[in-house]
């Protein structure tokens, strides 16, 4: 039992030991640094919302100096803010192999000025598939962490016991606990960050509320689904005001999907591209129409 208890100690020191060199402090906000690390030779990933500012920001690498950053990008959804700087290793690691589950050993790393290197070990206590955050940002998976995360280490990385990464370490993107924001969404999302500067999202302009439909409506609809959506505003200038789309309308499908709630929608404008007329099926005064929408970007 003893060996045991000595070799994992062991490992875990070797995994801290070799992420360091990539693991950095992030100043870009009051009283309280954060952390991140770099992703490529000159490109640091943190957390979006401990970058309370777009100017004067820093980062103290591994070596100890503290150098200046520029914000690249940043998206709230996801809690991702992409930041370039001069100097520092790169990450070498290889994001976690095979499928994750609960009850996997993790480690959140992070860095502070005064006090160097954390660490803090727990566990994955729940893994499912893609989720949307109460943000609105898209994640390829939901690893809910069940382990201190400290506040200077938000926007960290998050290892196995073995040193491959599993995510970016976040407490704002669910009420529950603190997530580990998946590699393949950190790499879906900073690239677009670095390409574009933010991240691209299809936008309607509409309030919706999902709204139960009359069985005799369905059969003579022949719509499927036991709900719908229905409009409750429309953005002036929006793409739904210039196609048409009136309070009180009751949306159906777009793009031939059901609408059967908010993140239906959602997810129908994440797979189209952003200035791509859609069709959108709907019901006005009890009667089943069509309407061409051009889908706008959010934000722009």
């Amino acid at each position: 039992m003893e060996t045991n208890l000595l070799a994992l100690s062991q490992e875990l020191e070797q995994a801290v030991d070799r992420a360091a060199a990539f693991v950095v402090a992030v100043h870009g906000r009051r009283r309280m640094s954060s952390s991140g690390f770099l992703w490529r030779d000159g490109v640091v990933v943190t957390s979006e919302h401990a970058i309370q500012r777009d100017e004067d920001i820093r980062v103290t690498l591994a070596d100890g100096r503290t150098v200046e950053a520029t914000l690249a990008g940043r998206d709230p959804g996801t809690d991702i803010a992409v930041l370039r700087v001069t100097g520092g290793a790169p990450a070498s690691v290889a994001a976690a192999a095979g499928p994750l589950k609960p009850g996997r050993l993790v480690l959140s790393l992070g860095r502070s000025r005064d006090s160097g290197v954390n660490a803090s070990m727990g566990i994955l206590s729940a893994v499912s598939g893609a989720w949307r955050s109460w943000r609105g940002g898209a994640l390829d998976g939901y690893l809910r962490l069940d382990l201190t995360l400290f506040p200077a280490s938000t926007g960290g990385p998050v290892l196995t016991t073995a040193g491959e990464f599993v995510g970016v370490a976040s407490p704002v993107l669910s009420r529950i606990a603190p997530l580990a924001i998946p590699a393949s969404t950190v790499e879906r999302v900073a690239s677009d960050l670095l390409a574009k500067g933010r991240v691209a999202r299809g936008y309607l302009g509409v309030g919706l509320q999902p709204v139960p439909l009359p069985e005799h409506l369905k059969q003579n609809l022949g719509y499927a689904a036991k709900s719908a959506v229905i409009v409750l505003s429309v953005e002036t200038e929006s793409p739904a005001e210039r196609a048409g789309i009136l309070i009180g309308d009751v949306l159906l499908s777009m793009g031939g999907k059901p609408l059967r709630d908010v993140d239906d929608l959602q997810s129908a404008l994440e797979t189209t591209a952003i200035g791509q007329q859609i069709t959108v099926k709907l019901v006005r005064g009890g009667k089943a129409s069509e309407l061409q929408v051009t889908v706008g970007e959010r934000g722009a």
